[in-house]
């Protein structure tokens, strides 16, 4: 008899048993667990023959016209998991722990290999990680001015032990009219939850976890409502760092980029800006005089994060003057601020 197993028991397994997912193609590329392997046992076009003729039909002419089209493939799947293997065992889910990956179980142990199967399938391991995520957790926000280098400063964090998050290195996107720049395209909103969670799930929940300040929209992805509510009310240390800092920061980040590629990205905001200032921006590109543009885009964006900082608790945000652009030490000054500012909350960071 195959086994199926837990959520719990599936993800600590997983750790070091291979993962094979059963579900067709679309499924796999739309949200997977990531490491899962996609063999699938029906294709997108079999799966919708097989689809139509349960609706059409009845289940056990659907069950026939499956095994019509398995059968000459078996030989295949056996090769394609046993391909990934390192010892005898392997883990498996479909949608919902039914059909199809117990009859990929069945196929594998009769070819000599054990199969755990998740119960409850894939839906459980995305219902599982949407109660994780709503499990309250102790975060301290990294917040400040468009510049202010926070994800190289949230980086430092982690190499001075901290646990952190980079939410738009997950999203392959840095947040903005200009964060497609240099990046892959990002995932689908649901892999963007799963490759969150890959993240979450190490984490000490006895202490804290420091995120960037952003908005719910990272691109085309959403972060999740239990995680963004829990952002919008935790502390945050909102940095300050002098405008001539900042413009050259990201004149230093940006120069580079093919001026049609950054005129683009500003007319992502032209009606946001407005007609002269836009036109102006998108000159001073032209002509190199990056300095010129990042300051018109600046004042854009400075006012949008102050208006969302303004409409957080007061009692929760903590500035810090920064005087240098140096990742290395920004951190450690802010790490100093924030061991002082919860020492009396009991946290451990």
């Amino acid at each position: 008899m195959i086994q199926k197993i837990s959520i719990r028991e599936f993800l600590e397994k997983a750790e070091n048993l291979p993962l094979i997912d059963v579900r067709s193609p679309s499924e796999y590329i739309h949200g997977h667990i990531p490491g899962a392997v996609n063999i699938p046992l029906f294709d997108d076009h079999e799966r919708a023959i097989l689809g139509t003729l349960y609706k059409q039909k009845n289940r056990d002419t659907a069950i026939m016209k499956g095994l019509e089209i398995a059968g000459p493939k078996m030989t295949s799947l056996v090769k394609q998991a046993k391909r990934i293997m390192t010892g005898n065992s392997l883990l498996m889910h479909c949608w919902r722990g039914g059909l199809r990956s117990e009859s990929m179980g069945w196929l594998f142990q009769t070819s000599g290999l054990t199969c755990l199967i998740l119960n409850g399938g894939y839906k459980s391991y995305r219902h599982y990680i949407r109660e994780q995520f709503a499990e309250v957790k102790d975060f301290l926000i990294l917040g400040g001015l468009t510049g202010s280098g926070k994800t190289s400063i949230l980086k430092e964090l982690s190499k001075l032990g901290q646990q952190t998050i980079d939410l738009e290195e997950i999203a392959h996107h840095k947040g903005s009219a200009f964060g497609s720049l240099a990046e892959t395209d990002q995932p689908t909103n649901e892999q963007f939850e799963n490759n969150l969670f890959e993240k979450w799930k190490r984490f000490n929940p006895a202490r804290p976890v420091w995120l960037e300040d952003e908005s719910m929209a990272i691109g085309s992805v959403f972060i999740p409502d239990e995680i963004f509510k829990q952002m919008r009310n935790s502390h945050v240390i909102s940095v300050d760092m002098d405008l001539m800092i900042r413009i050259k920061r990201l004149e230093k980040e940006y120069a580079s980029f093919p001026a049609s590629l950054l005129k683009d990205s500003i007319g992502k905001i032209h009606k946001r800006l407005g007609n002269e200032k836009y036109r102006v921006a998108t000159e001073a590109v032209d002509q190199k005089d990056f300095q010129t543009a990042i300051r018109i885009i600046l004042h854009y964006y400075d006012k949008t994060y102050l208006f969302g900082l303004n409409r957080r608790n007061p009692g929760k945000i903590h500035k810090i003057k920064l005087q240098t652009d140096d990742p290395a030490k920004n951190a450690k000054i802010i790490l100093d601020h924030a061991r002082m500012m919860i020492l009396s909350d009991g946290l451990s960071i």
